[in-house]
């Protein structure tokens, strides 16, 4: 039987406070009155495309019911408690879903089907490609005999934390482009076998952008997930491809909010007249994570040795009417293109560390 408290939620209970444990609960809350009669339920992805439109986090989740859903989505599946499991599987692979709640002749919750821990061994059908090929020549002199991903950060390279964020995850094929002291890469990891994944190398005889590199894979129709190897984060990864796949999209793009202050008066003006000043305004914008889902037929895009960046693909994606989405990470989050970045994260490691 699952623990039903990682699952279980009332009506009144923030969103914030739900997305904060929804990880625990393999991405799935479930909405009960008092006597644990299932009134609905909650995804990740509902959460963060709720983010996306703007809504309070800080509002009651139960608000989440009432926004719109589509058809599939109006009703929750669920089983009943006696349901055989190897019928559960079944609903699960027609249904595309990871979970089912199951209830008793009353409607109250008695157990969650979760399919990681009904399958032993459970693996994501998925291949993750980590791009680490570049130089870091914002991080030198760190940089000058070890290439970026390689930067220790509480006391391995940053690259063994995403490569064990996605073992955990369940993925256990991993590609990983190399062209800068590639060969310091290959050496820490070879096989991937030490690590728990299957890894194999894609070399760049010269940089080929933030996405050429796709194109010296295998040709295959299959979904890939890609992360940059200078990206230090706690994202679900299985909730970011939930998401590619509950939204049939070509191209899925993990994005987080990004503010900064203006440290001026900004002055609104017509001509010579001034209609107003805000003083130091805070603009917010979506910036690109770093992360991404790519379909078979995005993949297809990227051209053979040529220097092409995930710019570049997002604008052929959208010239050709294709599905685009944008992922909200509220997780934690952590780029280290520069040495300031790269200091907050050994500092911030070394702060969770600490006694």
């Amino acid at each position: 039987m699952a623990n039903l408290d990682r699952f279980l939620v009332k009506s009144e209970t923030a969103i914030r406070d739900v997305m904060a444990n929804i990880g625990l609960a393999k991405g799935l809350a479930l909405i009960v009155d008092g006597q644990t009669r299932l009134l609905g339920t909650v995804t990740d992805g509902d959460i963060r495309r709720a983010i996306l439109t703007g809504v309070d986090t800080a509002r009651p989740v139960g608000d989440l019911l009432k926004m719109p859903r589509s058809p599939d989505r109006a009703k929750p599946l669920t089983a009943s408690a006696n349901t055989p499991s190897a019928r559960l599987l079944q609903m699960m692979s027609e249904a595309e879903l990871r979970h089912i709640p199951l209830l008793n002749d009353s409607g109250q919750v008695v157990d969650v089907a979760v399919l990681e821990e009904m399958v032993k061994d459970y693996e994501l059908p998925f291949t993750a490609v980590i791009m680490a090929g570049g130089q870091g020549t914002r991080l030198r002199p760190l940089t000058e005999t070890t290439p970026k991903p390689m930067l220790p950060v509480g006391g391995k390279p940053l690259l063994e934390h995403t490569i064990g964020q996605l073992r955990t995850a369940g993925i256990r094929r991993v590609e990983i482009t190399t062209h800068y002291l590639g060969e310091v890469i290959k050496q820490h990891f070879g096989d991937g076998a030490n690590f728990g994944v299957a890894i194999s190398y894609l070399r760049e005889n010269e940089p080929l952008g933030t996405a050429g590199a796709l194109s010296l894979r295998e040709k295959s129709d299959e979904p890939i997930l890609v992360v940059n190897g200078d990206v230090l984060s706690q994202v679900d990864v299985r909730a970011l491809l939930d998401f590619h796949n509950e939204h049939r999209a070509a191209m899925t793009v993990a994005v987080r909010r990004h503010q900064f202050e203006i440290p001026f008066g900004v002055v609104e003006i017509n001509g010579v007249d001034i209609l107003g000043i805000s003083e130091k305004p805070t603009i917010s914008y979506l910036i690109n994570a770093g992360m991404y889902v790519l379909s078979g037929e995005a993949l297809s895009l990227v051209p053979p040795g040529q220097h092409y960046d995930m710019t570049d693909l997002i604008r052929d994606l959208t010239t050709i009417k294709r599905r685009v989405v944008g992922f909200p990470i509220e997780e934690y989050w952590m780029d280290i293109g520069r040495l300031s970045d790269y200091k907050k994260v050994k500092e911030g490691i070394q702060e969770d560390s600490s006694p």
